[in-house]
């Protein structure tokens, strides 16, 4: 059998979708691992035989099978051998879309129809192997945050449903969840991933914290989507359009998780969500390993989102304490995150016939302004007039703040307190 090479998966889809192309992944048939190496491939790979190319350093991997013998997405074996062909390589992989490749002289080969699915806007899976592999449901979901327009087969959502109740999603390895979750986070519209997770009933493994704000409302007047899972897709995806970076966008998903808690008998009222919410955002932090920096803005953004709506409302000493509260003098680019995060919270409300994403938010800049000017007080200059009384420090520089905050304000209106 000829040695023959193949472009395969993403980089085949993207460039089908006019989609510009970083990667690209090869498959290699009829070759031996003996073969790769008199080319000069470097192996890597060590489930499976993986090789670099001497001068792109493009993956090259010889063409596999594989074979599930036990539960979660760790427990496969793989098999390569020059008798593996192509169609067999590709009926491995999770969808139709993903189970193309293009040839050396340019030409597509498509064994599983991949091309019509593209054309439809189809999530499609290759075969019942899928269902061997939970991680593929949290890939299918990525996928359709990263392509909104594209919908999962029925065929495929039964498949995924299936799945979910086999207890597969549960074998999945939280830095796994994680690390799927925040690229899809990352992805073009984020609500597209949580929304084919809910459908198949993933989310409720995975996240039962977020999964349990849909069906709890709102009051109307100040939120016209009054879903509290609704608000929070709303938020996410603004937080996308605007191309924070993954700690906002991981702020703007979890900061209304005290929600759920709020008894249904006070509904829609939330009183104390925001100190409710701490708890589970820790909670879901820890049990997904969460980034300390994507954990702690969370936090934030959960206890003070509802002070920086009152931001204009609030006494000067109130700000200080905000800030000081917020460690905005050591850390004021997260402070500033923070505000981002919770202006995500403000325009990600409402629907089209009544969209609230291009309101006013003078909270941030009112918030930004007082932190310079609280930034601007010298501390040290204060502290040395209290050196024969240290105990009086903290509170003269707390008092000093205060007042620079209250001067710097004053401009934009009615005098601001002490």
């Amino acid at each position: 059998m000829s040695v023959k090479s193949y472009v395969v998966g993403g980089a085949v889809r993207d460039a089908l979708l006019g989609r510009p192309v970083t990667d690209r992944d090869h498959v290699v048939v009829g070759a031996t691992p003996e073969h790769m190496l008199a080319q000069g491939f470097r192996p890597v790979g060590k489930d499976f035989p993986v090789f670099l190319h001497p001068d792109t350093h493009e993956e090259y991997a010889l063409a596999r099978t594989e074979r599930k013998t036990a539960p979660g997405y760790h427990g496969f074996v793989f098999h390569t051998s020059p008798e593996v062909t192509l169609e067999d390589d590709l009926v491995r992989r999770d969808l139709t879309i993903n189970a193309m490749a293009r040839a050396e002289d340019g030409s597509i080969v498509d064994p599983y129809h991949g091309q019509a699915d593209l054309a439809a806007r189809i999530f499609r899976h290759v075969s019942a192997a899928f269902a061997e592999d939970p991680v593929r449901i949290l890939r299918l979901a990525r996928f359709a945050a990263r392509f909104p327009d594209f919908r999962v087969h029925e065929s495929t959502l039964a498949l995924m449903q299936g799945m979910v109740e086999a207890g597969e999603v549960d074998a999945l390895v939280p830095e796994r969840v994680w690390q799927e979750l925040a690229r899809g986070l990352m992805e073009e519209r984020p609500s597209r991933m949580f929304a084919v997770l809910r459908d198949c009933g993933a989310l409720a493994r995975i996240l039962p914290e977020l999964d349990a704000l849909w069906g709890v409302p709102q009051p109307p007047a100040h939120h016209p989507e009054i879903d509290t899972g609704v608000h929070i897709m709303l938020v996410v995806d603004y937080a996308a359009e605007q191309g924070y970076p993954l700690e906002v966008r991981f702020a703007a998903l979890v900061h209304d998780l005290g929600k759920g808690l709020s008894p249904s008998e006070g509904w829609p009222a939330h009183h104390g969500h925001e100190g409710e919410g701490l708890a589970l955002v820790t909670a879901v932090s820890r049990r997904l390993k969460v980034p300390n920096e994507c954990r702690d803005l969370g936090l934030m953004t959960a206890r003070e989102h509802g002070n920086v709506s009152r931001a204009q409302l609030l006494r000067a000493n109130t700000i200080v304490s905000l800030l000081e509260r917020c460690d905005a003098f050591r850390k004021p680019e997260r402070f500033a995150q923070m505000l981002l995060a919770c202006e995500c919270d403000a325009r990600g409300r409402g629907h089209e016939a009544h969209p609230m994403r291009f309101q006013d938010y003078p909270q941030r800049p009112y918030l930004l302004r007082a932190l310079d000017a609280a930034r601007a007080v010298n501390a040290g200059e204060v502290a040395a007039r209290f050196a024969d009384n240290r105990a009086r420090i903290p509170e003269a520089v707390h008092a000093a703040r205060v007042s620079a905050v209250k001067a710097a304000l004053r401009e934009d209106g009615p005098e601001v307190r002490d």
